[in-house]
Protein backbone atom coordinates (compact mmCIF):
# COMPACT_ATOMS: atom_id res chain seq x y z
CA UNK A 1 0.00 0.00 0.00
CA UNK A 2 1.08 3.30 -0.52
CA UNK A 3 2.60 5.50 3.06
CA UNK A 4 3.88 8.42 4.12
CA UNK A 5 7.41 7.11 5.65
CA UNK A 6 8.98 8.96 8.25
CA UNK A 7 12.87 8.79 7.32
CA UNK A 8 16.75 9.03 8.64
CA UNK A 9 18.81 7.54 6.39
CA UNK A 10 27.74 4.44 6.34
CA UNK A 11 29.75 4.18 4.35
CA UNK A 12 31.81 1.36 4.22
CA UNK A 13 28.90 0.09 5.60
CA UNK A 14 27.44 2.59 6.91
CA UNK A 15 24.69 2.14 10.19
CA UNK A 16 21.78 2.49 12.82
CA UNK A 17 15.94 5.04 18.06
CA UNK A 18 15.38 8.31 17.71
CA UNK A 19 12.42 10.04 18.20
CA UNK A 20 12.60 9.40 14.10
CA UNK A 21 9.43 11.01 13.39
CA UNK A 22 11.27 14.45 12.87
CA UNK A 23 12.28 12.54 9.52
CA UNK A 24 9.93 12.57 6.53
CA UNK A 25 9.85 11.25 2.82
CA UNK A 26 7.45 9.89 0.76
CA UNK A 27 8.11 6.31 0.57
CA UNK A 28 6.93 3.96 -2.58
CA UNK A 29 5.14 0.99 -2.42
CA UNK A 30 5.93 -1.02 0.74
CA UNK A 31 5.01 -3.94 2.43
CA UNK A 32 5.95 -4.01 6.71
CA UNK A 33 8.55 -7.44 6.31
CA UNK A 34 10.52 -5.61 3.65
CA UNK A 35 13.41 -4.36 4.03
CA UNK A 36 14.27 -2.36 0.68
CA UNK A 37 17.48 -0.72 1.30
CA UNK A 38 19.91 1.30 3.72
CA UNK A 39 18.25 1.20 7.67
CA UNK A 40 14.68 -0.18 6.42
CA UNK A 41 11.47 0.44 5.24
CA UNK A 42 11.75 4.15 6.20
CA UNK A 43 15.61 4.71 6.86
CA UNK A 44 15.50 4.98 10.40
CA UNK A 45 17.09 1.50 11.33
CA UNK A 46 13.83 0.72 12.99
CA UNK A 47 12.42 -2.58 13.19
CA UNK A 48 8.63 -3.19 13.44
CA UNK A 49 7.65 -6.00 12.15
CA UNK A 50 5.24 -8.46 14.83
CA UNK A 51 5.89 -11.75 15.96
CA UNK A 52 9.51 -11.25 17.05
CA UNK A 53 10.97 -13.58 19.37
CA UNK A 54 11.86 -11.89 22.58
CA UNK A 55 14.77 -14.18 23.41
CA UNK A 56 17.02 -17.12 21.16
CA UNK A 57 15.75 -20.68 21.71
CA UNK A 58 18.41 -22.63 24.00
CA UNK A 59 20.09 -23.87 20.41
CA UNK A 60 20.46 -20.06 19.23
CA UNK A 61 17.71 -19.74 16.15
CA UNK A 62 17.06 -21.79 13.60
CA UNK A 63 19.24 -21.32 9.77
CA UNK A 64 16.49 -21.03 6.99
CA UNK A 65 19.35 -21.32 4.20
CA UNK A 66 22.62 -20.45 3.52
CA UNK A 67 23.86 -18.81 -0.18
CA UNK A 68 27.70 -18.51 -1.62
CA UNK A 69 28.41 -15.14 -2.12
CA UNK A 70 31.87 -13.17 -3.34
CA UNK A 71 33.13 -10.74 -0.81
CA UNK A 72 32.00 -7.55 0.02
CA UNK A 73 30.97 -4.80 2.62
CA UNK A 74 27.29 -4.43 1.11
CA UNK A 75 23.93 -5.43 3.21
CA UNK A 76 21.31 -7.33 1.38
CA UNK A 77 17.88 -5.20 0.77
CA UNK A 78 14.96 -7.64 0.77
CA UNK A 79 11.59 -6.49 -0.87
CA UNK A 80 8.76 -8.24 -2.61
CA UNK A 81 10.39 -12.09 -1.76
CA UNK A 82 13.63 -11.26 -2.98
CA UNK A 83 16.75 -10.47 -1.88
CA UNK A 84 19.50 -8.13 -3.81
CA UNK A 85 22.70 -7.98 -2.39
CA UNK A 86 26.10 -6.96 -4.37
CA UNK A 87 29.27 -8.77 -4.10
CA UNK A 88 33.03 -8.37 -5.45
CA UNK A 89 34.79 -11.35 -8.11
CA UNK A 90 38.58 -11.04 -8.63
CA UNK A 91 40.13 -12.10 -12.36
CA UNK A 92 41.90 -15.36 -12.34
CA UNK A 93 44.92 -14.72 -11.05
CA UNK A 94 44.70 -11.74 -9.33
CA UNK A 95 44.60 -11.80 -5.36
CA UNK A 96 44.46 -8.80 -2.80
CA UNK A 97 47.00 -7.07 -1.33
CA UNK A 98 48.23 -8.72 1.95
CA UNK A 99 48.29 -4.62 3.07
CA UNK A 100 44.73 -3.74 2.75
CA UNK A 101 45.52 0.16 2.71
CA UNK A 102 47.04 -0.78 -0.06
CA UNK A 103 45.73 0.95 -3.23
CA UNK A 104 47.27 -1.15 -6.36
CA UNK A 105 44.78 -2.04 -9.25
CA UNK A 106 43.19 -5.38 -8.85
CA UNK A 107 41.02 -6.69 -12.10
CA UNK A 108 37.72 -8.13 -11.37
CA UNK A 109 34.34 -7.44 -11.56
CA UNK A 110 31.24 -6.47 -9.33
CA UNK A 111 27.91 -7.96 -9.43
CA UNK A 112 24.12 -7.78 -8.39
CA UNK A 113 22.56 -11.05 -7.63
CA UNK A 114 18.98 -11.28 -6.94
CA UNK A 115 17.87 -14.39 -4.60
CA UNK A 116 14.77 -15.93 -3.84
CA UNK A 117 13.75 -15.16 -0.48
CA UNK A 118 12.24 -18.14 0.24
CA UNK A 119 15.04 -20.75 -0.35
CA UNK A 120 18.14 -18.37 -1.39
CA UNK A 121 17.87 -19.46 -4.67
CA UNK A 122 19.92 -17.41 -7.37
CA UNK A 123 16.54 -15.28 -10.06
CA UNK A 124 19.22 -13.67 -11.82
CA UNK A 125 22.57 -11.94 -12.08
CA UNK A 126 24.00 -8.81 -13.47
CA UNK A 127 27.78 -8.31 -13.61
CA UNK A 128 29.75 -5.78 -14.92
CA UNK A 129 34.14 -5.03 -15.62
CA UNK A 130 35.03 -3.24 -12.60
CA UNK A 131 38.88 -3.02 -11.91
CA UNK A 132 39.44 -1.60 -8.14
CA UNK A 133 42.17 0.87 -7.47
CA UNK A 134 40.97 1.20 -3.89
CA UNK A 135 41.94 0.75 -0.12
CA UNK A 136 39.90 -1.99 1.47
CA UNK A 137 39.43 -3.55 -1.62
CA UNK A 138 37.31 -6.40 -0.59
CA UNK A 139 34.28 -5.21 -2.75
CA UNK A 140 31.14 -3.41 -2.90
CA UNK A 141 29.65 -0.84 0.03
CA UNK A 142 26.48 0.55 -0.28
CA UNK A 143 23.03 -1.53 0.01
CA UNK A 144 21.01 -2.00 -3.00
CA UNK A 145 17.81 0.41 -3.19
CA UNK A 146 14.74 -1.39 -4.43
CA UNK A 147 12.04 1.73 -5.20
CA UNK A 148 8.94 0.40 -6.94
CA UNK A 149 9.79 -2.23 -10.08
CA UNK A 150 13.22 -0.62 -9.92
CA UNK A 151 16.81 -1.60 -8.41
CA UNK A 152 19.56 1.06 -7.97
CA UNK A 153 23.30 0.31 -7.03
CA UNK A 154 26.35 2.25 -6.42
CA UNK A 155 29.39 0.17 -6.86
CA UNK A 156 33.04 1.09 -5.16
CA UNK A 157 34.36 2.81 -8.45
CA UNK A 158 31.19 4.85 -8.71
CA UNK A 159 29.25 2.64 -11.35
CA UNK A 160 25.26 3.66 -10.83
CA UNK A 161 22.94 1.57 -12.19
CA UNK A 162 19.08 1.66 -12.22
CA UNK A 163 17.75 -2.10 -13.58
CA UNK A 164 14.70 -3.85 -13.44
CA UNK A 165 13.82 -5.86 -10.14
CA UNK A 166 12.42 -8.55 -13.09
CA UNK A 167 15.13 -9.62 -14.73
CA UNK A 168 18.08 -6.71 -14.09
CA UNK A 169 17.96 -5.41 -17.17
CA UNK A 170 19.60 -1.92 -17.32
CA UNK A 171 17.41 1.22 -17.45
CA UNK A 172 19.66 3.47 -17.07
CA UNK A 173 23.36 3.84 -15.81
CA UNK A 174 26.34 6.83 -15.04
CA UNK A 175 29.67 6.83 -14.13
CA UNK A 176 30.69 9.25 -11.38
CA UNK A 177 33.87 9.07 -12.26
CA UNK A 178 34.01 10.05 -15.91
CA UNK A 179 30.34 12.14 -15.66
CA UNK A 180 31.41 14.76 -13.00
CA UNK A 181 35.34 14.52 -13.53
CA UNK A 182 35.92 13.04 -9.89
CA UNK A 183 38.08 10.33 -8.69
CA UNK A 184 37.40 7.54 -6.71
CA UNK A 185 37.46 8.49 -2.84
CA UNK A 186 39.93 6.75 -0.77
CA UNK A 187 37.59 3.92 0.59
CA UNK A 188 35.13 4.17 -2.82
CA UNK A 189 32.17 5.10 -2.90
CA UNK A 190 30.03 4.30 -0.43
CA UNK A 191 27.00 6.44 0.16
CA UNK A 192 23.71 4.70 -0.33
CA UNK A 193 21.16 6.70 -2.81
CA UNK A 194 18.37 8.36 -1.34
CA UNK A 195 15.15 8.64 -2.84
CA UNK A 196 13.16 12.14 -2.71
CA UNK A 197 9.60 11.98 -4.39
CA UNK A 198 10.48 11.52 -8.37
CA UNK A 199 14.49 11.94 -7.35
CA UNK A 200 17.56 9.86 -6.90
CA UNK A 201 20.29 11.53 -5.14
CA UNK A 202 23.60 10.60 -4.71
CA UNK A 203 27.11 11.94 -3.37
CA UNK A 204 29.59 11.94 -6.58
CA UNK A 205 32.35 14.59 -5.34
CA UNK A 206 34.12 17.88 -6.53
CA UNK A 207 33.43 20.98 -7.67
CA UNK A 208 29.74 21.47 -7.33
CA UNK A 209 28.69 17.99 -7.78
CA UNK A 210 29.42 16.52 -4.30
CA UNK A 211 25.44 16.23 -4.15
CA UNK A 212 23.54 15.33 -7.58
CA UNK A 213 19.96 14.62 -8.29
CA UNK A 214 18.82 12.53 -11.19
CA UNK A 215 15.29 12.13 -12.49
CA UNK A 216 15.04 8.25 -11.01
CA UNK A 217 13.33 6.98 -14.02
CA UNK A 218 15.05 7.83 -16.91
CA UNK A 219 18.86 9.36 -15.01
CA UNK A 220 18.22 12.68 -16.46
CA UNK A 221 20.25 15.38 -13.94
CA UNK A 222 17.96 17.64 -12.05
CA UNK A 223 20.04 19.37 -10.26
CA UNK A 224 23.79 19.49 -8.88
CA UNK A 225 25.15 20.97 -5.30
CA UNK A 226 28.08 21.92 -3.18
CA UNK A 227 31.57 21.07 -3.69
CA UNK A 228 34.39 19.84 -1.95
CA UNK A 229 37.53 17.46 -2.33
CA UNK A 230 35.98 14.14 -1.41
CA UNK A 231 32.34 13.79 -0.98
CA UNK A 232 32.81 11.82 2.39
CA UNK A 233 31.09 8.17 3.19
CA UNK A 234 27.61 9.31 5.19
CA UNK A 235 24.31 8.91 2.88
CA UNK A 236 21.79 11.98 2.58
CA UNK A 237 19.34 12.02 4.54
CA UNK A 238 15.95 13.83 4.78
CA UNK A 239 14.65 15.65 7.61
CA UNK A 240 11.60 17.65 8.37
CA UNK A 241 12.22 20.80 10.42
CA UNK A 242 9.87 23.85 10.89
CA UNK A 243 7.23 21.66 8.73
CA UNK A 244 9.97 22.01 5.75
CA UNK A 245 12.00 18.88 3.91
CA UNK A 246 15.62 19.83 4.28
CA UNK A 247 18.32 17.94 2.60
CA UNK A 248 21.34 16.54 4.93
CA UNK A 249 25.16 16.21 2.98
CA UNK A 250 27.70 16.06 5.66
CA UNK A 251 31.05 15.57 3.33
CA UNK A 252 34.33 16.17 5.20
CA UNK A 253 34.82 19.82 4.60
CA UNK A 254 31.06 20.98 6.33
CA UNK A 255 27.46 19.70 7.30
CA UNK A 256 24.63 22.11 4.84
CA UNK A 257 21.11 21.47 4.25
CA UNK A 258 19.63 21.80 0.94
CA UNK A 259 16.22 22.14 -0.74
CA UNK A 260 15.68 18.73 -1.67
CA UNK A 261 13.84 19.82 -4.61
CA UNK A 262 16.16 22.78 -6.42
CA UNK A 263 19.46 21.74 -4.41
CA UNK A 264 19.59 25.65 -3.12
CA UNK A 265 22.06 25.88 0.11
CA UNK A 266 19.85 26.68 3.08
CA UNK A 267 22.70 26.46 5.54
CA UNK A 268 26.22 25.60 6.33
CA UNK A 269 28.12 24.68 9.19
CA UNK A 270 32.02 24.20 8.26
CA UNK A 271 33.54 20.98 9.67
CA UNK A 272 36.86 19.97 8.58
CA UNK A 273 37.64 16.43 9.46
CA UNK A 274 40.56 13.92 9.19
CA UNK A 275 40.72 11.71 6.32
CA UNK A 276 38.07 12.09 4.51
CA UNK A 277 35.85 10.41 7.30
CA UNK A 278 32.44 11.34 7.55
CA UNK A 279 30.63 8.20 7.43
CA UNK A 280 27.76 7.81 10.33
CA UNK A 281 24.30 8.53 9.40
CA UNK A 282 23.15 12.30 10.59
CA UNK A 283 20.37 12.17 12.74
CA UNK A 284 17.63 14.43 14.12
CA UNK A 285 16.33 14.32 17.32
CA UNK A 286 13.16 17.08 17.71
CA UNK A 287 15.73 20.02 17.25
CA UNK A 288 19.47 18.74 17.28
CA UNK A 289 21.09 16.77 14.97
CA UNK A 290 23.93 14.80 15.86
CA UNK A 291 26.87 13.75 13.76
CA UNK A 292 30.39 11.15 14.68
CA UNK A 293 33.36 10.71 12.78
CA UNK A 294 36.36 8.35 14.04
CA UNK A 295 39.42 11.13 14.40
CA UNK A 296 36.90 14.32 15.02
CA UNK A 297 34.26 12.81 17.38
CA UNK A 298 31.15 14.15 17.64
CA UNK A 299 29.33 17.44 17.09
CA UNK A 300 25.50 18.19 18.54
CA UNK A 301 23.69 21.06 16.33
CA UNK A 302 20.46 23.01 17.68
CA UNK A 303 18.72 23.64 14.63
CA UNK A 304 16.78 27.22 14.42
CA UNK A 305 13.42 28.21 13.18
CA UNK A 306 15.13 31.22 10.77
CA UNK A 307 18.37 31.74 11.88
CA UNK A 308 21.86 29.70 11.16
CA UNK A 309 21.92 26.80 13.35
CA UNK A 310 24.55 26.62 16.25
CA UNK A 311 26.51 24.33 17.76
CA UNK A 312 25.45 22.80 20.87
CA UNK A 313 28.31 20.89 21.83
CA UNK A 314 31.49 19.30 19.95
CA UNK A 315 34.32 17.59 20.50
CA UNK A 316 37.61 19.76 20.90
CA UNK A 317 40.29 17.15 20.94
CA UNK A 318 41.08 15.15 17.49
CA UNK A 319 42.44 12.42 18.39
CA UNK A 320 41.15 8.33 17.48
CA UNK A 321 42.52 7.03 21.19
CA UNK A 322 42.24 9.83 23.98
CA UNK A 323 37.93 10.20 23.06
CA UNK A 324 35.60 12.04 25.21
CA UNK A 325 32.30 11.71 23.37
CA UNK A 326 31.78 9.36 20.55
CA UNK A 327 34.20 8.99 17.98
CA UNK A 328 32.03 6.48 15.32
CA UNK A 329 33.50 4.63 12.19
CA UNK A 330 31.35 1.54 10.81
CA UNK A 331 28.11 1.87 12.95
CA UNK A 332 25.53 4.55 13.24
CA UNK A 333 24.48 5.22 16.97
CA UNK A 334 20.99 5.04 18.28
CA UNK A 335 19.03 7.40 20.24
CA UNK A 336 16.43 7.08 22.61
CA UNK A 337 15.12 9.07 25.29
CA UNK A 338 17.66 11.63 25.20
CA UNK A 339 21.03 9.59 25.47
CA UNK A 340 23.15 8.50 22.40
CA UNK A 341 24.60 4.71 22.49
CA UNK A 342 26.99 3.49 19.73
CA UNK A 343 30.40 2.04 19.65
CA UNK A 344 33.32 4.20 19.79
CA UNK A 345 36.52 4.20 17.69
CA UNK A 346 38.04 1.00 19.47
CA UNK A 347 34.75 -0.72 20.52
CA UNK A 348 33.98 1.14 23.77
CA UNK A 349 29.86 0.66 23.79
CA UNK A 350 28.96 4.43 25.01
CA UNK A 351 26.34 6.31 26.50
CA UNK A 352 26.32 10.01 26.19
CA UNK A 353 23.85 12.76 26.67
CA UNK A 354 22.58 13.70 23.80
CA UNK A 355 22.08 17.27 25.18
CA UNK A 356 25.73 18.10 26.81
CA UNK A 357 27.80 15.26 25.42
CA UNK A 358 28.37 14.06 28.90
CA UNK A 359 29.71 9.97 28.63
CA UNK A 360 27.53 8.27 31.32
CA UNK A 361 28.82 4.72 30.80
CA UNK A 362 31.13 2.38 28.16
CA UNK A 363 31.25 -1.58 28.05
CA UNK A 364 33.22 -3.96 25.05
CA UNK A 365 30.07 -6.52 26.04
CA UNK A 366 28.04 -5.51 22.79
CA UNK A 367 30.97 -5.91 20.52
CA UNK A 368 31.57 -8.62 22.01
CA UNK A 369 35.55 -7.59 22.30
CA UNK A 370 37.45 -8.80 25.15
CA UNK A 371 40.05 -5.78 24.65
CA UNK A 372 39.55 -2.45 22.77
CA UNK A 373 40.24 -3.14 19.19
CA UNK A 374 40.37 -0.42 16.68
CA UNK A 375 37.34 0.05 14.45
CA UNK A 376 35.45 -2.21 16.64
CA UNK A 377 31.62 -2.27 15.37
CA UNK A 378 28.30 -3.55 16.33
CA UNK A 379 25.34 -2.36 14.59
CA UNK A 380 22.28 -1.79 16.86
CA UNK A 381 18.44 -1.99 15.21
CA UNK A 382 15.55 -0.71 17.77
CA UNK A 383 12.85 -3.23 17.75
CA UNK A 384 10.11 -1.81 20.08
CA UNK A 385 11.10 -1.90 23.72
CA UNK A 386 14.63 -4.23 23.08
CA UNK A 387 17.40 -3.92 20.42
CA UNK A 388 18.76 -6.42 18.02
CA UNK A 389 23.21 -5.87 17.92
CA UNK A 390 24.70 -7.21 14.82
CA UNK A 391 28.24 -7.46 16.19
CA UNK A 392 31.52 -7.77 13.39
CA UNK A 393 32.35 -10.81 15.75
CA UNK A 394 28.99 -12.89 13.88
CA UNK A 395 27.11 -12.77 16.84
CA UNK A 396 23.42 -11.55 17.15
CA UNK A 397 22.25 -10.36 20.82
CA UNK A 398 19.18 -9.08 21.91
CA UNK A 399 19.21 -6.82 24.59
CA UNK A 400 18.05 -3.55 26.64
CA UNK A 401 20.01 -0.34 26.61
CA UNK A 402 19.32 2.96 29.12
CA UNK A 403 21.27 5.11 30.56
CA UNK A 404 21.67 2.98 33.44
CA UNK A 405 23.96 0.30 31.30
CA UNK A 406 23.86 -2.43 28.73
CA UNK A 407 21.21 -5.60 29.73
CA UNK A 408 21.71 -8.53 27.28
CA UNK A 409 19.05 -11.27 26.94
CA UNK A 410 19.87 -13.67 24.14
CA UNK A 411 23.12 -13.90 22.26
CA UNK A 412 23.80 -16.72 19.14
CA UNK A 413 26.83 -17.23 17.05
CA UNK A 414 24.84 -16.18 13.02
CA UNK A 415 28.12 -16.41 10.70
CA UNK A 416 32.02 -16.90 10.54
CA UNK A 417 33.75 -13.46 10.25
CA UNK A 418 36.09 -14.18 7.62
CA UNK A 419 36.66 -10.36 6.20
CA UNK A 420 40.65 -10.15 5.79
CA UNK A 421 40.67 -6.52 6.21
CA UNK A 422 41.89 -6.10 9.26
CA UNK A 423 45.15 -8.02 9.89
CA UNK A 424 44.98 -8.16 13.64
CA UNK A 425 41.59 -10.06 13.07
CA UNK A 426 38.75 -11.24 11.14
CA UNK A 427 35.57 -9.18 10.56
CA UNK A 428 32.21 -8.95 9.49
CA UNK A 429 31.37 -5.20 8.72
CA UNK A 430 27.99 -5.35 7.14
CA UNK A 431 24.51 -4.50 8.00
CA UNK A 432 21.74 -6.80 8.35
CA UNK A 433 18.52 -6.81 6.63
CA UNK A 434 15.45 -7.70 8.83
CA UNK A 435 11.98 -8.93 7.22
CA UNK A 436 10.08 -11.41 7.14
CA UNK A 437 10.82 -12.16 10.79
CA UNK A 438 14.22 -13.00 9.44
CA UNK A 439 17.50 -11.78 9.60
CA UNK A 440 19.49 -11.47 6.45
CA UNK A 441 22.75 -11.15 6.91
CA UNK A 442 26.76 -11.21 5.11
CA UNK A 443 30.41 -11.97 5.04
CA UNK A 444 32.94 -12.45 2.25
CA UNK A 445 31.82 -16.29 0.76
CA UNK A 446 27.80 -16.19 1.85
CA UNK A 447 24.35 -14.45 2.36
CA UNK A 448 22.36 -16.24 5.25
CA UNK A 449 18.72 -16.46 6.22
CA UNK A 450 18.09 -16.99 10.03
CA UNK A 451 13.90 -17.67 11.51
CA UNK A 452 13.37 -14.83 14.26
CA UNK A 453 10.34 -16.00 14.46
CA UNK A 454 8.42 -16.60 17.33
CA UNK A 455 6.35 -19.57 16.25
Amino acid sequence: KQKTAYEISACLVGSEMCIRDSFIIISSTLKADDWPGWFGPERDGVWREEGVVDKFPQNGPKSIWKAPVGRGYAGPAVADGKVYIMDRQIDKGAKSPENPFSKITIPGNERLLCLDAKNGEIVWEKSYDCPYSISYSAGPRTTPLIDENRVYTIGAEGNLYCRRTSDGEEIWSTDFNTAFNVKTPTWGFSSTPLIYENLLICLAGGEGTVAVAFNKSNGKEVWRSLSAKEPGYAPPVIINHNKKDQLIIWNPESVNALNPKTGEIIWTIPWELRYGLSVSTPQLVNDILFLSSFYNGSMAIKLSADEQPEILWKTAKVSEKRTEHLHGIMNTAVIKDGYIYGACSYGEFRCLSLKTGKRLWESLDPVGLKRPSRWGTVFVTPHKDKFFLFSETGDLAIAKIDSKGYHEISRSHLIEPNGIDMRQRKIVWSHPAYAMQSCFVRNDTEVIRVSLSKE
